[in-house]
């Protein structure tokens, strides 16, 4: 699929080296919470291309992405230099992971994962249902937006270390049966999946999206 270029409407901080990108959708784009697209850009005179889960709970004019930065890269800091009117290259969407409109939700997020949980966290109380988010960061992205989703009613934990999945997980479902979905790099998803099944929740059901290796494994 050949990228469309359209403009950055906006780039703000979300947390420490995290920002939320905020694009023109392209014309005809019809993507959900959850799924990815790629984006690209011609660095120091080399093209250069990475996927980014989609973090909006819906797509209108616009739609946005959130990605951690990591400061010895390349596409991570030029795309957080970004201004509004700037171009970038969109390809998508893509992934099948994504939001089909279930009436209970459960995302487990680690890192950067935590884009798309609260985007299809956010998705599920517009459209009537019941979500929970268990969230795995020592340095939260998108605080506010996981405060209003409490506030909002969701069930929301925010945990620092990976053994403490379990029990959020257990309080989170709460005997309930919702969809599960998890984000995050390679090392987390087999961490979060392993602490599903050991409170039971059915893994063959899970929708899961691994973002590769951690940036430092």
């Amino acid at each position: 699929m050949n990228a469309t270029h359209v403009p950055v409407v906006s780039v703000r901080t979300v947390g420490s080296d995290a920002v939320a990108l905020e694009l023109r959708s392209p014309e005809g784009f019809d993507a959900r919470p959850g799924q990815f697209v790629k984006l690209s850009a011609t660095v120091d005179d080399e093209e250069v291309s990475r996927f980014y889960t989609i973090s909006s709970p819906h797509i209108t004019e616009t739609f946005e992405t959130t990605l951690t930065i990591d400061p010895t890269g390349t596409f991570g800091p030029y795309l957080s230099a970004l201004e509004s009117g700037d171009t970038i290259g969109v390809a998508g969407p893509f992934g099948n992971a994504y939001y089909e409109d279930e009436a209970q939700t459960l995302i487990v997020a680690g890192g950067p994962g935590v884009g798309p949980a609260v985007g299809i966290a956010e998705r599920t109380v517009a459209d009537g249902g019941e979500t929970a988010v268990v969230y795995v960061d020592e340095d939260p992205i998108h605080e506010k937006r996981l405060s209003a989703l409490s506030e909002q009613g969701a069930t929301v934990f925010v945990v620092s270390e990976g053994d403490a999945l379990p029990a959020a997980i257990e309080n989170a479902t709460a005997g309930a049966e919702p969809q599960p979905f998890v984000y995050g790099f390679a090392d987390f998803l087999e961490l979060a999946t392993d602490a599903l099944g050991a409170v039971g929740v059915d893994t063959d059901a899970a929708k899961t999206e691994s973002f590769g290796p951690a940036p430092d494994a």
